[in-house]
């Protein structure tokens, strides 16, 4: 089934909306910077679980009163008996002890401790294989596409795929969630994800273009409307079924995933908004001033002759 829903004459309304949520995200980022976790900036991370909930007030003026002065700490698990403490220094097994020990004299209930400390240097190597990590995941991308299609698509992907990773981080930026190895997995997997949502659509125009061979824009808005319209069912359930497993992650999935599960869930939403706002339409605006160049040319060598 096609839907006729004219995508191609919105376009501006589009981008529109995409520039707003991306300057709030660059705002946030330059306000407030990233929550990153022990595994980009190094230190301790120790996280105290009890048999119930309890108090986070409580527990950072205790942290407080032991010399921790505002304390990083917040509260996880499904029935918030998790206390997350970050530190950015390295604990002495004595320090944890004393930190358990007066946790347990405050809330009355012994918690099962884990601590979890990377070293500087080892933070700042992680850190930088990260950021190649996504640089030559990208650069993959680009060659595939180009290749498979042509640069204008290639580069329409790319602007669309640094999209849905900047909304997601800006995401996490603006609620401060913490940044961690698993959110840099989560990226990856967005980025996986929304190329193949992108090229579904990329691989439909394609098909049409041979077919329709669109000479005017009305011809070539409706090539593009046209695939979007066929391919539009399959991404919505496709990122519909994603989602329901995500979700289930972010809720069944405990505290150490719970932020990956969340990313995925941002990402996911953005890699099919992007699939079809952005990317397709980037595409189309470019085509058509190439088209206009040929026609152009076309005459010229008209007239000459």
């Amino acid at each position: 089934m096609t839907y006729r829903i004219d995508f191609v004459n919105r376009r501006k309304m589009f981008f529109l909306i995409s520039a707003i949520t991306i300057l709030i995200g660059v705002i946030s980022l330059f306000v407030q910077g990233l929550n990153l976790g022990i595994d980009f900036v190094s230190g301790t991370r120790l996280d105290f679980q009890f048999a119930k909930t309890i108090d986070l007030e409580k527990a950072k003026k205790e942290l407080s009163d032991l010399g921790y002065e505002n304390p990083n700490a917040r509260l996880g698990g499904n029935n918030n008996n998790i206390l997350i403490v970050r530190v950015d220094k390295k604990l002495e097994k004595a320090d944890v002890d004393r930190i358990a020990e007066r946790l347990k004299q405050t809330f009355q209930m012994t918690p099962h401790v884990q601590e979890q400390t990377v070293d500087p240097i080892i933070g700042k190597e992680i850190a930088k294989n990260a950021f190649y990590a996504v640089l030559i995941a990208s650069l993959g991308i680009i060659v595939y596409v180009a290749l498979r299609f042509e640069y204008r698509f290639a580069v329409s992907a790319i602007i669309a795929l640094f999209y849905d990773a900047l909304f997601t981080i800006s995401l996490f930026s603006i609620f401060q969630l913490e940044v961690d190895l698993t959110f840099i997995a989560a990226i990856l997997t967005i980025v996986g994800y929304s190329v193949n949502d992108t090229i579904v659509i990329f691989d439909r125009i394609r098909e049409n273009l041979d077919a329709m061979k669109p000479k005017k824009w009305e011809e070539l808005v409706e090539v593009v409307n046209t695939s979007i319209g066929q391919t539009l069912v399959r991404s919505i359930n496709t990122v519909i079924t994603v989602v329901f497993g995500a979700l289930a992650l972010c809720i069944l999935g405990g505290e150490s995933i719970r932020n990956f599960s969340l990313a995925l869930l941002f990402g996911l939403v953005s890699g099919a908004y992007s699939s079809i706002f952005i990317a397709s339409q980037i595409w189309i605006g470019w085509k058509w001033k190439s088209m206009q160049g040929e026609n152009d040319r076309a005459r010229e060598t008209a007239v000459a002759e």
